[in-house]
């Protein structure tokens, strides 16, 4: 079955307010998509990344009395869990679609990849096509929308994500792909699945240099 891509009423469950009629529309609207995405890409990233990658959705059981600002499906090659280890993410903010890869704080992989990025500071920063650099975006907290356009990182900005990474014991990284709420290439699902795996292929340099 193709997939039926995102449209204006999934993103607007975001801002449906109370946790209980926010989690109920996310069940009903968004996490069968998600599931969806989940069982469809991961083939193709086990295939990218040499070994089985299992797909985690987000369920937001810890959440008590704040509603999610995001909701995701997570990729690892861990069945039973994502966070302590690098992974591939798409998930949605209220006014955005993000394709990205992370190491958030949980994962000891972060010294890692900090060394890496120090030491292949030019393979950083050539990672994504001049045409897409608007794109693309480097994030230090997975919890908050936005981060720092892959156009405008620079030395100076990848520097500083490599130190925080190394030195902080609460430091993330994310990189990855913004889609506009907006975006026509949303509601295009086999279009939509297209440029999620073109994504995941240019941070697989990524992905890698966390190991």
């Amino acid at each position: 079955m193709d997939f039926r891509g995102f449209d204006e009423k999934d993103f607007a469950v975001f801002e449906i307010e109370g946790l209980q009629p926010r989690m109920e529309a996310l069940i009903g609207r968004i996490r069968p998509k998600l599931n969806e995405l989940g069982e469809r890409l991961a083939p193709f990233l086990s295939a990218q990344c040499g070994e089985e990658m299992y797909p985690h959705v987000a369920k937001h059981a810890r959440r008590t009395v704040h509603p999610p600002a995001d909701t995701w499906v997570a990729w690892a090659s861990s069945k039973r869990g994502y966070k302590a280890l690098p992974h591939f993410q798409v998930g949605m903010f209220g006014d955005y679609l993000f394709i990205v890869m992370a190491v958030i704080y949980e994962s000891p992989n972060k010294n890692t990849l900090a060394e890496a990025l120090g030491k292949h500071e030019r393979k950083a920063l050539n990672l994504v096509p001049e045409d897409l650099r608007e794109q693309f975006y480097w994030s230090v907290d997975h919890t908050k929308p936005g981060g720092t356009k892959h156009s405008e990182l620079g030395k100076d900005g990848l520097r500083r994500i490599a130190d925080r990474l190394g030195s902080v014991k609460k430091s993330e990284v994310l990189c990855g792909r913004f889609l506009q709420k907006d975006d026509p290439l949303l509601k295009d699902g086999d279009k939509l699945v297209q440029t999620i795996e073109d994504t995941f292929e240019t941070l697989l340099p990524l992905y890698k240099m966390a190991f």
